[in-house]
């Protein structure tokens, strides 16, 4: 059985996005191949792997609004995983569903009845917001992926998020094993150093060795719906990527089969 990993934080601008890209990616060059799970609709994920889904109904949004089996909506893309794509239309979740005691578990159910959680790993990308959706990937994950930059109010978010977790891990009688990742570092900038140090200091055993670095390459490789990989296979951001997705599975945080 795969893992299923959430990336998440609910500050904008951190790199959750990119990281889901592109440890995805980092998976599939592996030879695993992995899913991609959009909870965002914002849809970036989606765009960033080259899919883009025909109508709302043919989305995750129809998963949550027709009960439309989630094997259904997979699409295959050119960097070797397989996407479930997000929509703009998934912003009405919320809603239309919010009054639903059981909508926060309606992913975990449907990746279970579908059996995809034993098929392959999977990441999940989510909105910055705490909402139905994003109760939706916690609730389904095994772990959770905490993209971090580092300056004051992203170290602030990190405080408020954890004890976040801590409450939900309360009310679900169970922990959620967890690992912070600090991304856009700039080694040019002292502030990165010493953000990255106050971390280490407070979450030093969650924090992952590995660093991403601030980088033109990782943030323009969207826009040509590539992931890293293939975008700038010999780029730092490639590396980093590539050694993030083996520390986290060498460390047992991530297995694959």
């Amino acid at each position: 059985m795969a893992e299923i990993i959430t990336v998440f934080n609910h500050k904008g601008g951190v790199g959750k996005t990119t990281t889901s890209l592109n440890l995805t990616a980092a998976i599939a060059k592996m030879g695993i191949h992995p899913l991609g799970i959009d909870l965002d609709p914002q849809a970036h994920f989606s765009l960033a792997s080259g899919v883009i889904a025909p109508s709302p109904e043919k989305s995750l949004f129809g998963f949550f609004q027709n009960d439309t089996p989630l094997e259904r909506l997979m699409y295959a893309t050119e960097g070797g995983w397989t996407m479930i794509p997000s929509h703009m239309s998934l912003a009405k979740v919320d809603a239309l569903h919010g009054a639903n005691p059981k909508i926060a578990g309606k992913l975990k159910v449907g990746l279970k009845e579908s059996h995809l959680y034993k098929q392959y790993p999977i990441i999940i990308d989510c909105c910055p917001t705490l909402g139905v959706l994003t109760l939706n990937a916690v609730l389904a994950s095994d772990r959770i992926l905490i993209p971090v930059s580092p300056d004051f109010l992203s170290l602030q978010g990190v405080e408020r998020l954890e004890g976040a977790l801590k409450v939900l891990e309360k009310n679900l009688n169970r922990s959620i094993p967890r690992r912070i990742l600090v991304t856009r570092f700039d080694a040019r900038r002292r502030l990165s150093y010493t953000i990255y140090d106050q971390i280490a200091e407070r979450y030093g055993h969650l924090l992952c060795r590995t660093r991403i670095s601030e980088s033109v390459a990782l943030a323009e490789s969207p826009s040509f719906k590539r992931d890293i990989f293939r975008h700038a296979p010999h780029s730092p951001g490639a590396r980093e990527y590539m050694s993030l997705a083996l520390e986290l599975v060498e460390s047992g945080f991530f297995e694959i089969h």
